[in-house]
């Protein structure tokens, strides 16, 4: 996989303010170029058994797979999905476990990612967030062909209802229905940010853009500030956020950081000619 020089990456993942328990997980790997969150479905230890063999075994498998990215993605989330189904069946309490999750493989100038869910991928580049993932639920759907504005999806009492999964039901890695891969440039000026449903349910994409904008260098920083905002508006799931700048990516923050620098550089600059002026002229007020 290759290695894009100087990317950089920060988690946060915080059970929010009405679980007791955080059924989340992500993973990061920036030698590597691998991103991950998982979200766990199926109750308190089953939730999070999935969750956990998810980052497990998909970081495994992507390592150990041949192939183009893609076939390489494809194969580590049926790997995943096959065994948190095996898993199920040798327990009681844990049949029906499952998962959705987001993985992006970043190799050269590029991205791979794998979704399956209801959790997301955006794309920062050039002053706009846009998501790249589709929610794999009848709300998102509905949403995504401009049916409902994204308001009315974000309070909809079936958002969180998804028709896809990893590990309810065995899979092959050609299965229709199941994995949406998608790959796409990997700009040096460019972030991703991938998360579960308890950042987008609590903050709208605007909100979300508002806040990675602010972006000033410390990437853990930024998806420490997108949690922190999702538990003011309530916290009401397990929020976890990766969020991955690239090389020469800046947020608006720090573009207006640099062009104050430039001009408080340009103002001085100009002062010192000025005294230099007045000293060779001998004007007063040049000692």
């Amino acid at each position: 996989m290759g290695v894009q020089i100087g990317r950089r990456s920060g988690t946060a993942s915080d059970p929010g303010l009405l679980r007791s328990h955080n059924e989340d997980r992500v993973y990061v790997d920036d030698a590597g170029g691998v991103y991950l969150v998982v979200d766990g479905m199926g109750g308190r230890a089953a939730g999070e058994l999935a969750a956990q063999t998810a980052v497990r075994v998909i970081p495994e498998q992507l390592e150990s797979a041949e192939g183009e990215a893609a076939e390489r993605v494809r194969q580590a989330i049926t790997a995943a999905n096959n065994e948190i189904y095996r898993l199920a069946q040798e327990r009681d309490e844990c049949r029906g476990m499952a998962c959705v999750l987001t993985v992006a493989v970043a190799h050269e100038d590029r991205v791979t990612v794998g979704h399956v869910g209801d959790s997301r991928l955006y794309l920062v580049w050039d002053g706009n967030l846009r998501k790249l993932t589709s929610d794999h639920s009848v709300v998102g759907e509905l949403e995504d062909m401009g049916e409902l504005t994204e308001a009315a999806a974000m309070e909809h009492p079936r958002r969180n209802e998804v028709f896809r999964d990893v590990g309810s039901r065995p899979r092959g890695a050609d299965d229709e229905d199941f994995i949406q891969i998608k790959s796409l440039p990997f700009r040096p000026n460019a972030a991703i940010l991938l998360c579960t449903d308890g950042l987008s349910d609590m903050l709208s994409s605007a909100e979300i853009g508002s806040i990675v904008q602010g972006y000033c260098g410390d990437p853990a920083a930024v998806a420490q500030e997108l949690v922190s905002a999702a538990n003011t508006r309530g916290g009401k799931d397990n929020i976890s956020v990766v969020f991955v700048a690239g090389s020469d990516f800046a947020g608006s923050a720090a573009e207006i950081a640099r062009a104050k620098h430039a001009i408080t550089q340009v103002r001085e600059n100009r002062n010192w000619w000025r005294r230099l002026l007045d000293r060779i002229s001998g004007r007063p007020g040049s000692d």
